[in-house]
């Protein structure tokens, strides 16, 4: 099963204090409380799709011992504008087609840091999901915010997903 998420912003201090964008009492309890609800949905064989601002880490070897290594799943890290940790030759966007199972019909998905006002397919009934934005966003057509912020710091699975596009129009046809 695909997951989709994003800026968990894993001890980043700033977040709570300077930014003001979250009311945790540390970013301790902020990693703790996003770590936990991220293993209640993902199982270990799960996919996650991580849409940018993943820590505030120099290295991989750091955000691995730090984070990586305590969640389920396996990984796949998009580029945002606080991973440094990750190298210059990292991904800023990843696509897929992606099938619910063996029957279903394929679905184009696009996962980005930003949203955009347009992407790859977009007048074919792609979806793109992103992040940056923690708070609700007017979506165009098919897309979806995958920030934490905005999920209730829990990863999204592509079946919720599904749900949400069901309700949405394609602006583009």
């Amino acid at each position: 099963m695909y997951f989709f998420t994003s800026d968990q912003h894993y001890g980043h201090t700033n977040i709570i204090t300077k930014h003001h964008v979250r009311s945790f009492s540390s970013v301790e309890e902020m990693d703790r409380l996003i770590i936990s609800r991220h293993n209640e949905k993902v199982g270990k064989n799960d996919i996650v799709v991580h849409a940018g601002d993943f820590c505030w880490c120099k290295t991989y070897k750091e955000a691995y011992e730090k984070y990586i290594r305590h969640l389920n799943g396996n990984h796949i890290f998009i580029k945002g504008s606080h991973d440094r940790w990750l190298p210059s030759s990292a991904k800023c966007r990843w696509r897929k087609m992606i099938k619910a199972n063996a029957d279903a019909d394929g679905q184009f998905v696009v996962v980005d840091h930003y949203a955009g006002r347009t992407w790859e397919r977009a007048y074919h009934g792609s979806w793109q999901l992103y992040g940056h934005w923690h708070h609700k966003e007017k979506d165009i057509g098919l897309q979806y915010n995958i920030c934490v912020d905005v999920n209730d710091f829990y990863p999204v699975s592509f079946e919720e997903i599904k749900e949400i596009m069901k309700g949405k129009q394609n602006e583009r046809n």
